[in-house]
């Protein structure tokens, strides 16, 4: 745990009790700060309580008390509107900030040039931010991985000299961490998502662009460039006197790292410096796998890792579970769960990845449904739709085979059946929603164990 000394002998208001709320809640009272937890569900107390936390009631409490609001980054903090406790914080006058922001304040407090690589996007930035882990303890480093990925940044290690701390951040994470700071700054891509959050796709991208425009002097920033906002991020960074290194997969780069066919390609000055064969990692497979492998690479490079050991340590990646996560094979059909496509963009990388799909998608549907994936409609030999968004998504499918199966378990033994009997080389079985999964599962987690169980427990997986 990281104890929070920067509010000792204060009070602090501490509002959203799931995992990293509590976290936080317990590194505040390790720093000599008195807490007061609340939470709008009864679940959340109850952890709460059973923890040994204080609960109090923040409807009832003279928040002139308070020296901060620590929002869970679940709560809405603009929109749709901020959430009651936003309100009484600012009618206050005290901040609002999250686990993020407090663990950038102990980091320039107690360890200021221990480094911190800080990772977002709107798709891939957890694999990312795994692969980046994975390359530096493979290269000898003492590394804390966590944010929203797995563990919170709070029930970390303490940041301390060579001490790596790889950190996934999103939206909200960063819309309450002000004073973000990282060593190393990733910046992957940038469609429209969490629109009911931001506002507009202008906000989101003003909201991401913050952790770029935070990183610390003498730090680098490493940016996607394969979109238009992206672009525009990459070149203010570096008219700001940031040191940018862009990554494409869709074009050469003269300075960068770019993908030339399954290769990583790095350039200087117009030459190539160093060449990084992904063909054969199956952990790596697709386009999209290739921007995070380049995001990764050159984060790893900043952070001190030689390019030849970084290529060794590329091959051992075991990637991560619910992202293109081959869950076993039958009858030459592979099943691959990739949940954590909750929408169209995330869901092109993996339709891209494959050319016979026997596809099962569908949920709570994100904005734009799954209409921009018509290009890639040709290689879906048949789609398994369920949850709410089914009829909409068979609607435009229009003439591309499709079943309106309802459930998950519906859907896999369909596909599977189908899969096999079409006799082709190369199917695949893919849950790759572009959906939430808040109608039938409690997340994109649950839904990846659902359809994990379903297929070991087919006849004759392998």
């Amino acid at each position: 745990m990281i104890p929070v000394s920067s509010f000792n002998d204060r009070t602090v208001a501490v509002f959203g009790l799931g995992g990293s709320g509590l976290a936080t809640a317990q590194a505040l009272i390790e720093g000599g700060a008195r807490v007061v937890a609340d939470d709008d569900g009864a679940a959340g107390r109850a952890k709460a309580e059973a923890a040994g936390l204080p609960l109090g009631d923040l409807k009832t409490a003279d928040w002139r008390t308070f020296s901060a609001l620590v929002l869970s980054p679940g709560v809405p903090l603009t929109h749709p509107e901020p959430h009651w406790t936003v309100r009484r914080a600012r009618e206050a006058g005290i901040e609002v900030i999250g686990d993020i922001e407090l663990f950038c304040r102990e980091r320039r407090a107690h360890a200021r040039h221990s480094p911190f690589a800080a990772i977002t996007g709107t798709n891939g930035k957890s694999t990312t931010t795994a692969l980046l882990a994975h390359l530096l303890r493979k290269g000898g480093r003492d590394v804390q991985m966590g944010g929203n990925i797995g563990i919170p940044i709070l029930a970390l290690a303490p940041p301390a000299g060579r001490r790596v701390h790889v950190v996934e951040c999103s939206s909200y994470q960063i819309d309450l961490a002000p004073s973000l700071d990282p060593s190393v700054g990733i910046h992957l891509n940038l469609t429209p998502d969490h629109l009911d959050r931001h506002g507009t796709i202008e906000a989101y991208a003003a909201i991401k662009e913050q952790l770029i425009a935070g990183v610390e002097r003498g730090g680098s920033a490493v940016i996607g460039v394969d979109d238009a906002f992206s672009v525009a991020i990459a070149d203010r960074a570096e008219r700001a006197g940031t040191h940018v290194v862009r990554i494409s997969v869709t074009r050469p780069l003269a300075d960068g790292v770019w993908r030339d066919g399954t290769d990583l390609v790095v350039s200087a000055a117009g030459a190539e410096s160093f060449r990084l064969p992904l063909a054969g990692i199956a952990s790596l497979r697709g386009v999209h796998n290739a921007q995070n492998a380049a995001a990764a690479f050159a984060a790893a490079r900043a952070l001190g890792l030689a390019p030849e050991v970084i290529l060794v340590a590329l091959r051992s990646f075991p990637g991560l579970a619910h992202r293109m996560e081959e869950v076993g094979r039958k009858d030459g059909v592979l099943f691959v769960n990739d949940s954590k496509a909750t929408n169209a963009d995330a869901a092109e990388r993996a339709l891209s990845s494959f050319d016979d799909v026997f596809w099962i998608a569908g949920g709570k549907a994100k904005a734009g449904g799954i209409a921009p994936l018509a290009p890639l409609f040709p290689r879906i030999r048949k789609a398994y739709l369920i949850g709410e968004a089914a009829p909409d998504f068979a609607r435009t499918l229009a003439d591309v085979p499709h079943d309106l199966s309802g459930t998950l378990e519906a859907a896999l033994a369909a596909a599977a059946r189908d899969a096999a009997a079409a006799g082709r080389a190369q199917a695949v079985v893919l849950l790759s929603p572009a959906c939430a999964s808040f109608d039938q599962f409690a997340n994109f987690e649950a839904r990846g164990d659902a359809f994990r169980a379903l297929v070991r427990a087919l006849p004759g997986i392998g």
